[in-house]
């Protein structure tokens, strides 16, 4: 798997908020064997710089941040916070977060299609958080993203996939651009049906790091994905509407009375 020409071992993405301590954030990072890891600029911010003992952490982990515009509300805040972004974290990369809903956190499709052109124009590598709407990761393409990160459900929901059709008829449209499922997923199962739709990857937080054991929790996301990206690759079975007998009945034993 690779984004932006980055070859990436791990499919799953794992959020840095919420965690009970930065010592069981480490760990679960370790346990998910995620590569890349989201981290909010806001983390860096405040009196006294207070995000500094937070990224020195992330540092320490060695692996991949994608820097995220999470809590914006407009198309300005948005590309602001990525130049910030980069200049912090000295990375082209961008998860691009434009938000209309504060109940659902709903992106602003409209708003988010204006920030991606603007930032692609101006180098970023970006990955839009977007909804399942066809017409809209077009125009995200066009824009220049070779990304796209549909939410499953509203963020930190635990509802799973709420659109499947929606999800397939995407990756049926896009074959050949990376596709991760970003939000809403609750428990490692979401994740395992999300790979067997042809997804390329997943990004967790809140269902990792709200869990009992966030350890765990995390390796159980792990192997999830990985048993659900093998299985889309052995080309399950089709459902059927009627049964069909795993057992022959060509040649059965007629006995008589």
């Amino acid at each position: 798997m690779a984004f932006y020409g980055v070859d990436l071992k791990s499919r799953l993405l794992l959020g840095t908020a919420r965690y009970p301590s930065p010592k069981i954030l480490a760990d679960a990072i370790q346990s998910s064997g995620a590569e890349v890891v989201t981290v909010s600029l806001r983390r860096e911010s405040g009196p006294e710089r207070s995000g500094q003992s937070f990224w020195a952490l992330v540092r320490s982990m060695g692996v991949r941040v994608l820097p995220n515009t999470a809590g914006c509300h407009s198309v300005k805040e948005a590309v602001t916070t990525a130049h910030m972004a980069r200049e912090l974290f000295d990375t082209p990369w961008i998860k691009l977060e434009v938000i209309r809903d504060d109940d659902t956190l709903q992106p602003d499709v409209f708003g988010l299609v204006e920030a991606a052109r603007i930032l692609t124009e101006e180098g970023f590598e970006v990955f839009p958080y977007t909804t399942e709407d066809l017409s809209v990761a077009d125009r995200l393409v066009e824009a220049g993203s070779r990304v796209l990160m549909p939410w499953g459900a509203p963020i930190g929901s635990a509802r799973g996939l709420n659109n499947v059709y929606g999800l397939k008829a995407l990756r049926a449209h896009f074959p050949d651009i990376p596709l991760v499922v970003d939000a809403g997923l609750g428990v490692p199962s979401h994740a395992a049906a999300a790979m067997e739709l042809g997804y390329d990857a997943v990004l967790l937080n809140t269902a990792v790091a709200e869990a009992g054991d966030p350890v765990a929790m995390a390796k159980a996301f792990a192997l999830a994905i990985e048993a659900g990206h093998m299985a889309f690759k052995a080309q399950p079975m089709e459902p059927r509407d009627m049964a069909v007998p795993s057992t022959p009945t060509i040649g059965r034993a007629a006995l008589g009375d």
